[in-house]
């Protein structure tokens, strides 16, 4: 049974949040910059990750992780590594030979152990394959692309993580075919929002800047079935860097505006607001977790009152997936009355966070 979009709706009673993240570390970088250059703009990198999933799991909040592949590999002799042997020379040329004690930057399983063990559960996807080679590369042939994603899938799977979940490196669409027999179930899509339609050019540079300064409210989105089985689940926004250069163009402001209307949104819509961001931009400036307490501080308090869910990819596919099973029920849905949304109680500028964390 496939679904008629309207029916897709109707399986939201309410808003929902999923967050994701792309966990790949100096991996989605080593094409575009040194190790030295990566620490200069992401000072206290690694930590990053951990304090963004501490906040998380103070807060009750799942997320789907996206992890490279490659973070997991216990120790691996780089460019000569068998598991690369299926990927074009020049691209793996530049990956070093070590271990997460001599090379954290690049393997990092002590963290994917932190998120398996994590106190609120934490979905753990895998981001682009095993080295984030892009798929919409020159050298992109199919067989090259099932090896980065067959590898990927062994990484995590060494590692006890079963991915259902996918997102392209650099939001690069391309192979759909190959994920089910992977056993991956949804990917993140690109956002329907003009911008991320255009794609990385200028013309889509100009549109996210205007974006941001205009304050534009991220559109909510639905699941829709690319193949038989296989859920995209598209993300609405990104976090927008917050580097210097960023920050005098576009006010910091914008990210939790535009982050609160995208919560109002999927709560009057009752769709998803599927936000992304990469645990480096959080380190790009100070103001970088003080953003993101701020906009925790305006989730909260609509999860806590009903408006909206929080949802990982997962638990989206497993709604439409169970729905799909029982096709009567699932084609009549109970609409209940619309319930009356709320604003959320909690201004900006108002320290509620970090008084939640201390009552945790």
């Amino acid at each position: 049974m496939r679904f008629h979009p309207e029916l897709i709706r109707r399986q939201f009673e309410r808003g929902v949040v999923v967050l994701s993240i792309d966990t790949e570390q100096i991996w989605g970088y080593a094409d575009l910059m040194t190790e030295a250059q990566y620490l200069s703009r992401f000072p206290d990198a690694l930590q990053a990750h951990e304090k963004l999933l501490a906040r998380l799991c103070a807060a009750r909040i799942p997320a789907t992780w996206f992890v490279v592949g490659g973070m997991l590999l216990k120790h691996s002799a780089g460019s000569r590594d068998h598991r690369m042997a299926g990927l074009p020379a020049d691209w793996i040329a530049k990956f070093p030979s070590g271990s997460e004690t001599t090379l954290p930057l690049w393997y990092r399983e002590s963290f994917i152990e932190h998120l398996r063990m994590a106190g609120t559960t934490q979905e753990i996807g895998l981001h682009g394959g095993l080295t984030h080679f892009i798929w919409t590369d020159r050298r992109a042939t199919e067989a090259v692309v099932h090896w980065e994603l067959a590898e990927g899938v062994r990484a995590l799977r060494a590692a006890h993580v079963l991915p259902n979940s996918f997102s392209f490196g650099r939001n690069e669409e391309a192979f759909y075919e190959l994920l089910p027999p992977q056993g991956i179930c949804s990917y993140r899509g690109r956002s329907p929002a003009l911008a991320w339609q255009l794609g990385p050019t200028m013309a889509g540079a100009i549109v996210r800047i205007l974006d941001e300064l205009l304050r534009t409210a991220p559109p909510p989105v639905w699941p829709n079935e690319t193949l038989p089985g296989l859920w995209n689940i598209p993300s609405s926004s990104f976090f927008y860097p917050i580097a210097s250069a960023r920050a005098r163009i576009v006010g910091l402001r914008s990210r939790v505006e535009r982050f609160s209307r995208g919560l109002e949104a999927a709560a009057r819509c009752k769709g998803i607001f599927h936000f992304s961001l990469h645990p480096e931009n959080l380190v790009e400036s100070s103001h970088g977790f003080p953003l993101l307490d701020e906009m925790l501080e305006r989730l909260i308090p609509m999860r806590d009152f009903g408006d909206i869910e929080v949802l990982t990819m997962s638990d989206i596919v497993a709604r439409m997936e169970r729905n799909r099973e029982n096709p009567l029920s699932a084609s009549a849905v109970e609409i209940r009355p619309a319930t009356v949304y709320r604003k959320p109680l909690i201004q900006a500028g108002q320290p509620v966070f970090e008084q939640f964390l201390e009552k945790q």
